[in-house]
């Protein structure tokens, strides 16, 4: 394949590219711990996850990104507007390494928890539209009813918030299909 085929392919498939390439070498290791952790990454669940389309709304399930370079990649990656639903409450994460993609992605931030005073004090001249709900079935329905169409909603907490990735993301797929 010549480079300029390459580079047309796109970003996303230029990443998912080399990322194949490194998890085939990663795999080709001779330490078998080492081996064995690298090989679980074909297994993540709720990364990234398209869970439906609902009154031209599609809802994207990214609960295991706890972290602000997960959420960051996911916000990288999707086109268009965004709703973006995050968790507050963790003092610890730098929100700010994500100001520039949401001044230009984010029209609406929904953050879930009783302390959302960071993601407020971060996001409020990037983001036009900050509310806060107690839980993600709220999220998911003020979500789909801002009327912001054409969006994309990403369940990207940013944060290890106390809920496992599975619990979060069958919770969310769950709000999202009682719509």
């Amino acid at each position: 394949m010549s480079l300029e085929l390459l580079a047309k392919q796109g970003r996303d498939r230029i990443y998912g590219g080399l990322a194949a390439i490194d998890s085939s070498r990663l795999r080709q290791m001779r330490d078998p711990a080492i081996r064995t952790c690298f090989s679980r990454f074909d297994e993540a669940d709720f990364r990234l996850e398209y869970v439906a389309r609902i009154h031209g709304i599609e809802f994207i399930n990214d609960a295991a990104a706890r972290s602000v370079n997960a959420t960051w990649y996911a916000l990288q990656r999707i086109g268009g507007r965004i709703i973006w639903i995050a968790f507050g409450g963790d003092n610890q994460s730098d929100y700010r390494r994500l100001q520039t993609l949401a001044l230009r992605k984010v029209s609406m931030l929904i953050c879930v928890g009783s302390d959302n005073r960071q993601l407020h004090e971060v996001f409020q001249h990037a983001v036009p539209t900050i509310i806060d709900v107690e839980n993600i079935g709220a999220a998911v329905h003020a979500a789909c009813y801002s009327g912001i169409t054409d969006a994309t909603v990403l369940f990207s907490p940013a944060t290890r918030h106390g809920l496992s990735d599975e619990t979060a993301g069958l919770l969310f797929r769950h709000e999202v299909n009682e719509l």
